[in-house]
């Protein structure tokens, strides 16, 4: 019997170590086939590159824009991330369009990074795009407004977040039409000499010549002019029955200022304006009517969170390039975690299958399949009748979100038959 149990136990040893043998040849195998490094990508964190002014004439909407994507960055990944793995934001100032340029390709090249995001200034942006097409990498575009990003410069490998050129001539324009300040009317233009500025004149004289309006001069400014005394003589001289500003970034609350100073009495309405530049015009320097994309008194869920959500953090109101930054990390995230991968093709894919995103808004949004542009509503605004305000940011009155809920999406925006997009 102790000779039978002898030769049990010899047994068993021998199953053990054939065992542990072929779990140590498992493991080599595994090893061999790159099992390691697999478990290390699952664990490396996304690396997104992000790229927005800091300086500049857009400085000020660019500090907004850091601090709504990482506020979405800090919030997905407290949530446990985009498959597991943590996301990783750079953010630099792209200064002007050959230095963003030049950074978008070391972001590629030095720091590995997923995707590309971001920028406001369009002639920037144009050239972040150029350099996402030659890597073949994503670029979302999220604050720049021009409609050649998304005409004959479109790409296959950008997307446009921000509300275009003509949607927001045409957001304007219908306030300006039920106020009967176009047909018959003479307009007096300001336009910012960059690709941005261009473009919302383009649009905007079209606009007007379709409704019986005349633009009688269209006055190309610097995007680095600060004092306006000449072109405010010349408006003087020229009596327009409406002044119409094509300028970009702080120029507007620079002109309204020294409008308001000079004190000419023309009606004064325009086709760009961010709600932190409406606000640092200030109460009694802002009047007439203009298009933006948000606002902070969006009644729905997801802007009242929001904006509590920034305001505690931050210690200020959010505006529109903080809450556009934070929905489109948002986008990306939801379209790594519906491909399981951060793969360019396979996000592309995602994205042109006419996915539908939470925006904060009414209604749900989704990115075009042929001009890669996200559709979604937009808000014109003017000044609230003095005394009202409750505080310095409450002056502005917003009106009903265009189009209207029983409208297309696509109501404001280029159709494909006018447009030279060509991916």
């Amino acid at each position: 019997m102790e000779q039978d149990n002898k030769a049990g136990v010899a047994t068993l040893q021998s199953l053990q170590r054939r065992n542990a043998l072929k779990a140590g040849a498992a493991i080599a195998g595994a090893s061999a086939l790159g099992l390691p490094a697999l478990v290390a990508a699952q664990s490396e964190k996304i690396k997104i590159g992000h790229l927005t002014p800091l300086t500049g004439f857009l400085g000020a909407l660019g500090d907004y824009a850091v601090q709504g994507i990482k506020m979405a960055a800090e919030e997905i990944n407290a949530a446990g991330g985009v498959m597991g793995r943590q996301l990783d934001v750079i953010s630099e100032d792209s200064v002007n369009p050959q230095t963003a340029s030049s950074k978008a390709q070391r972001m590629i090249e030095r720091d590995k990074v997923t995707v590309l995001m971001g920028e406001i200034n369009s002639a920037s942006a144009l050239t972040i795009a150029q350099v996402a097409a030659r890597n073949k990498i994503l670029f979302m575009s999220i604050g720049a407004r021009s409609d050649a990003l998304r005409g004959k410069d479109c790409n296959r490998y950008t997307f446009h977040v921000d509300i275009p050129v003509t949607v927001m001539v045409n957001a304007a324009g219908e306030a300006l039409l039920r106020e009967g300040l176009v047909k018959g009317k003479k307009v007096y233009a300001l336009t910012s000499d960059y690709l941005f500025g261009h473009d919302l004149s383009r649009q905007a004289k079209r606009f007007f010549a379709a409704n019986g309006g005349t633009v009688i001069g269209d006055e190309l400014v610097p995007t680095d002019l600060t004092d306006f005394s000449a072109q405010l003589l010349k408006i003087r001289q020229a009596r327009p029955d409406l002044i119409a500003t094509n300028l970009g970034g702080n120029q507007v609350t620079n002109f309204v200022k020294q409008y308001a100073e000079f004190g000419l009495q023309f009606p004064v309405a325009g086709f760009n304006l961010n709600t932190a530049d409406a606000w640092a015009a200030g109460e009694g320097n802002l009047g007439g009517i203009w298009p933006t994309v948000w606002h902070h008194e969006i009644k729905t869920p997801g802007s009242q969170a929001f904006v509590e959500k920034f305001t505690k953090k931050y210690g200020r109101i959010p505006e529109n390039h903080a809450w556009i930054e934070y929905i489109s990390l948002n986008m990306m995230a939801q379209a790594m975690t519906a491909t399981k991968s951060t793969d360019t093709d396979k996000l592309i894919a995602y994205f042109e299958s006419e996915a539908q995103f939470d925006v904060l808004k009414l209604r749900k949004a989704y990115f075009r399949s042929w001009d890669h542009q996200l559709m979604q509503e937009a808000y014109p605004f003017t000044v609230k009748a003095k005394g009202q305000a409750k505080h310095k940011q409450d002056f502005l009155q917003f009106g009903d979100a265009v189009p209207a809920a029983n409208e297309s999406l696509e109501k404001l925006a280029p159709p494909k038959s006018e447009s030279a997009c060509k991916m």
